[in-house]
């Protein structure tokens, strides 16, 4: 890993996700690039100087403040001991953030999540939303403050069908880089039940030729598949979940069935999404 992008909106939650993006940089020896979409208000841009904003007082001015929050945050202790690139660009949220992870060739997003209501909305809405379904490097979703993130426990949830093989080797090759020990879980609900002696040998037939080996297989019972990846992730303490995500279906179908709310915002670990390919 070389390049962790981290879109700022000097939010809290920005804040949060530059704090773990920090220290997995300095766990990593990792350019922490810190990104900035300026987008202007519609009242201030005159369309008949479209392409040439940036070189308005207005403009001007939004863009100094920016630069004055970007010294401010740079300043934060866990940023000390970083390499840090700075950028401020007038673009569009979404379609920036994707166009420089490409662009800079990035290896990690983490981006921070204001969502309160559940499960899904760690990654149903907005910008994160997008971003989860388009990026085609891991997006790392952080919702609280972690001061000091340590990656020892790693929860993959899947069903373990054969299209999400190559995910299991990109969270591998993730894995390996911290040392942590990958938990493989499915989530047997009322809806979905299957018989322990099935889904054990199709988790085995998944592992086989992968290369894992520090990993344990678990089936856990819940009421709803949410619900089963965060008691399991509380019950072992793990710090970072794991899914596969499609990007034309959305993060809706992450596990074949639609993910509904009633997850408590106390509730939420950090997430990072896989692109199936």
């Amino acid at each position: 890993m070389k390049k962790i992008l981290v879109p700022i909106d000097f939010s809290k939650q920005a804040e949060f996700a530059a704090q773990v993006a920090a220290k997995i940089a300095e766990q990593t020896n990792s350019e922490l690039h810190l990104l900035h979409m300026l987008e202007l208000p519609t009242d201030i841009i005159d369309p008949s100087n479209f392409g040439n904003q940036s070189n308005s007082p207005s403009t001007l001015l939004y863009m100094k403040r920016a630069q004055e929050k970007f010294e401010k945050l740079t300043k934060r202790y866990f940023l000390r001991n970083v390499k840090i690139v700075k950028s401020v660009f007038f673009h569009d949220t979404f379609d920036g953030i994707i166009k420089e992870s490409k662009k800079q060739n990035v290896d990690l997003i983490v981006m921070g999540s204001q969502g309160v209501s559940g499960f899904d909305e760690i990654l149903v809405g907005s910008n994160t939303e997008k971003v989860v379904r388009h990026s085609d490097v891991p997006v790392m979703v952080i919702k609280n403050e972690i001061e000091n993130f340590e990656l020892k426990n790693l929860v993959f949830a899947s069903d373990f069908k054969e299209v999400y093989k190559p995910t299991l080797k990109k969270i591998i090759d993730f894995a390996k880089i911290f040392n942590a020990k990958i938990h493989l879980l499915r989530v047997i609900t009322p809806s979905s039940f299957d018989n322990s002696y099935s889904v054990k040998e199709k988790i085995k037939q998944f592992v086989n030729g992968s290369g894992l080996e520090d990993y344990t297989v678990n089936l856990y019972n819940d009421r709803t598949i949410e619900d089963g990846v965060l008691h399991f992730g509380k019950e072992i303490d793990a710090d970072l979940i794991a899914i596969n995500t499609h990007g034309k279906r959305g993060l809706i179908h992450l596990f074949n069935n639609s993910i509904s709310g009633g997850i408590t915002n106390h509730a939420i670990r950090p997430v990072i999404t896989f692109k199936v390919s």
